[in-house]
């Protein structure tokens, strides 16, 4: 039987732990840093014994010990296997370790997505008559050509309308860009900011696409670690005394990504402070601003007048539909002039034809409507989610309930192997995030769970699924 494997084992005569111990205890590191996964076949006992050069009963006595506790099985007439049910260990696994579900060909009929909202009451009815209305117009040719690469202009008036009105701030048509989702906004930041071997803070736990996008800029992630109050700005102060080319931090900070916190007053203005003192940007992404149940949405770092060094990310595609890409990018002149050049090196333009049409749902009165229906329906299943949680998991794990946003987050109370219990929920057909989507280092023991695109009975059939496992 083929086996890819080829483990380097160091055994030390010298010390006092056994030999066949030394064995057992190579052999179990290797599995939990991923070195061997569940399915891998070991090498026969006299083969490894050969490898090791040790006496084959000495191998045979360490694999009955791995097969004991439960790391090894063994299948008559194949030989000696990884198990595919690894003992429970307290040890959460490394970052590094790629996760394989148990299964890929599972299709899950619960999902635990991350705070999406639910595509089935988005306003398609209304954006297709829109889109109609656009098509009869006598000066339909007008918009079938080329238009700016900071798109349409009378739908960057009505933004910026919406973000001089609703969210305090006070800027002009010239210092905003629609791009395609706040994905885009991110990478177009991202090069127009960095170059190689700068440096940017980064909260902990926090948005992993984001990282992904500065490392690909050429930046170095220093990680910021996150409590009640948001990030901690002692740590931010402790970076930029001790590093020169900090170019920039990134933030969540109306609700944070993935803990839902807000970050408090007090930090918000020590930070502007810091970014003045120290010329780096925060760049600011305010994901789910619209989602507040709160008496009112706490204002954005960039609508403060003295926030000198902003680029503020938001997103429409969570108002309209997920699968419609608009988002928009805020900044300084001379900042939307540079990432104006470089998009068009990748996208000449934004959909003139679907700007059109928000704007046309915008200026009927269509997304407002939109907006007030769909927050009380999610108001609704959040409090409805917190009333299940209290009666399933009140005793095993710890929760606030967030003011906004379309997520939980989720701590539980004693220590817990998430990645065995995800694979054991994806067996009943629930899928949830693991750790590695928005850990920077050593994994977080969290679980953040999406109510917005559930039914109240998938929530409580996932939530009893979850207390049974911790």
């Amino acid at each position: 039987m083929l086996r890819p494997w080829q483990l380097e084992i160091q055994l030390n005569t010298n010390c006092d732990k056994a030999i066949y111990l030394q064995i057992a205890d190579a052999l179990i590191e290797a599995i939990k840093t991923g070195m061997l996964n569940s399915g891998n076949a070991l090498p026969g006992s006299r083969q490894l014994a050969g490898l090791l050069k040790v006496n084959r009963n000495t191998v045979i006595e360490a694999l009955d010990v791995l097969i004991a506790e439960g790391w090894l099985i063994t299948l008559e007439r194949k030989g000696t296997f990884v198990a595919d049910v690894l003992p429970l260990t307290t040890k959460i696994k490394k970052q590094n370790q790629i996760h394989k579900p148990v299964d890929e060909a599972i299709k899950p009929l619960i999902i635990f997505d991350d705070g999406i909202p639910d595509s089935r009451i988005a306003p398609m009815n209304e954006l297709a008559r829109a889109y109609r209305q656009i098509f009869n117009r006598k000066s339909r040719w007008q918009i079938m050509g080329y238009s700016t690469e900071f798109g349409n202009l009378e739908f960057r008036k009505a933004i910026v309308q919406m973000l001089n009105f609703k969210r305090g701030m006070n800027i002009t048509s010239d210092q905003i860009c629609i791009t395609r989702g706040s994905q885009m906004a991110m990478y177009l930041t991202s090069f127009c900011l960095f170059e190689k071997d700068d440096y940017v803070m980064v909260e902990n736990p926090g948005y992993k696409p984001a990282w992904e996008t500065f490392e690909n800029a050429g930046a170095k992630l220093l990680p910021i670690n996150v409590d009640k109050d948001g990030l901690i700005i002692d740590e931010v102060r402790a970076y930029l005394e001790k590093y020169n080319n900090i170019k920039a931090i990134y933030v969540t900070p109306h609700h944070q990504f993935p803990t839902t916190v807000t970050l408090s007053l007090k930090r918000r203005l020590q930070l502007i402070e810091l970014s003045n003192q120290y010329n780096f940007t925060i760049i600011e992404d305010d994901y789910d601003n619209e989602f507040h149940f709160g008496q009112r949405p706490i204002l954005p770092i960039s609508s403060y007048s003295n926030a000198k060094n902003t680029v503020y990310i938001g997103t429409l595609s969570k108002i309209v539909a997920p699968a419609l890409r608009i988002g928009y990018l805020v900044s300084n002149t001379e900042t939307i002039l540079k990432v104006g050049k470089h998009r068009k090196m990748i996208d000449v333009q934004g959909d003139n034809i679907m700007e059109e049409a928000v704007l046309q749902l915008i200026n009927e009165g269509e997304i407002k409507r939109h907006l007030k229906r769909t927050t009380l329906i999610y108001k609704a299943k959040r409090d409805y989610f917190e009333t299940i949680c209290n009666q399933y998991l009140k005793d095993k794990t710890t929760f606030i309930k967030p003011e906004g946003g379309l997520a939980f987050w989720i701590v539980p109370n004693s220590p817990v192997d998430i990645f065995e219990i995800a694979d054991k929920l994806l067996l009943k057909g629930i899928k949830i995030m693991t750790p590695e989507k928005f850990s920077f280092n050593q994994p977080v023991s969290g679980f953040r769970l999406g109510y917005a695109s559930l039914t109240e009975k998938q929530i409580e059939e996932g939530i009893i699924e979850l207390a049974k496992l911790l």
